[in-house]
């Protein structure tokens, strides 16, 4: 049997994985991005500028050359790049449509300067006007702009679908959506849960989360828990992830809208493959993808540091890669 990915598939690390180490700052971040490529973990990553330099959004050119040459000397590569889009200069004034492009182009020569194919954004914050404006300058870069789509967004969410519809009326190759299979969840992760149970939720409410994530009458009880003030402070944060982080959709939901996508985040939470909470989305999404001519990076992000925090990065990765890698190709055998 073969354990080869198809050859139009890259698997990639993203430097997002090792947040926790950039926040201790025993190391630098640029040190650490090339660290998951002289360290062997992966030879592709992407990264978070915001992470990686102060003078972030308008990086300098030695900042960036410099982590380029210590990439290339690792024999390491971008992918993509997160972008950021601060739509306000203070309070009550929004930036004009030339501040916006203003704002972005900066960030679009950096991602170049260091050999990325790309730059990422939330979908739908660009906007049509912005993304036209973009196109000249992303055919000169030779640069794609990922619209990302994460968690509780489906394809047929009404401000979602609105967004897909518009990339798919620009009708441009630069221009390409990025799914996050955070959307493909079968189960929470158990890691997870032990941190709500931690903090006394109602036992109701922790047996359906864990027994009955995708039923919709679930997301009410998560709702209905929350307008009532019930949610401890201490992890309301941790708890608005079950609002927006964890999707119940299906790999199969995605079919209608694959010829407009160009890139997956494979998130995943903890290493628990229990009943293949892991990686049956992704054995899922390798057979969705097989016959469909995808071509682009499938990149493994880990969003669990938010509550496992002395796990660590490059042992989470490197085991999630290994699982990711079997899955997409036990899924690319039986498509």
């Amino acid at each position: 049997m073969t354990t080869e990915l198809p050859p139009a598939w890259t698997l990639a690390a993203s430097a997002f994985n090792w947040t926790p180490d950039v926040i201790r700052a025993e190391r630098t971040a640029p040190d650490l991005a090339v660290g998951i490529v002289a360290d062997g973990i992966a030879p592709i990553i992407e990264l978070e500028p915001g992470q990686l330099w102060r003078s972030f959004p308008v990086s300098t050119d030695a900042e960036v050359d410099a982590l380029r040459r210590d990439l290339d000397a690792a024999g390491g590569s971008v992918s993509i790049v997160g972008a950021s889009l601060d739509d306000w200069l203070g309070p009550g004034r929004r930036r004009s449509e030339a501040e916006r492009l203003g704002f972005l182009l900066p960030q679009l020569h950096a991602a170049r300067r260091l050999g990325a194919g790309g730059v990422r954004l939330p979908i739908g914050q660009a906007g049509e006007a912005l993304l036209r404006r973009l196109l000249p300058t992303l055919h000169e870069l030779d640069l794609v702009l990922y619209e990302e789509i994460q968690g509780q967004q489906t394809p047929d969410s009404p401000a979602t679908a609105a967004a897909i519809d518009m990339i798919a009326g620009i009708g441009d190759p630069r221009v390409r959506l990025l799914v996050d299979i955070s959307m493909l969840m079968p189960e929470l992760p158990p890691t997870y849960l032990e941190q709500l149970a931690a903090a006394d939720l109602p036992e109701d409410l922790l047996t359906r989360l864990t027994e009955e994530w995708r039923d919709p009458a679930t997301a009410g009880a998560v709702v209905e828990l929350l307008r009532s003030g019930a949610v401890p402070p201490a992890i309301h944060t941790l708890y608005m992830n079950l609002l927006v982080r964890f999707g119940r959709s299906d790999a199969a939901d995605l079919r209608g809208i694959l010829p407009l996508i160009g890139a997956f985040h494979l998130k995943f939470w903890d290493l628990d493959d229990t009943g293949g909470r892991v990686t049956a989305p992704i054995r899922d999404l390798g057979a969705l993808l097989a016959p469909s001519g995808f071509a682009g990076t499938l990149c493994s992000e880990w969003g669990g540091h938010e509550w496992l925090l002395e796990a660590d990065a490059a042992y989470m990765t490197r085991r999630h890669l290994a699982l990711a890698r079997r899955a997409l190709v036990d899924g690319a055998t039986s498509a």
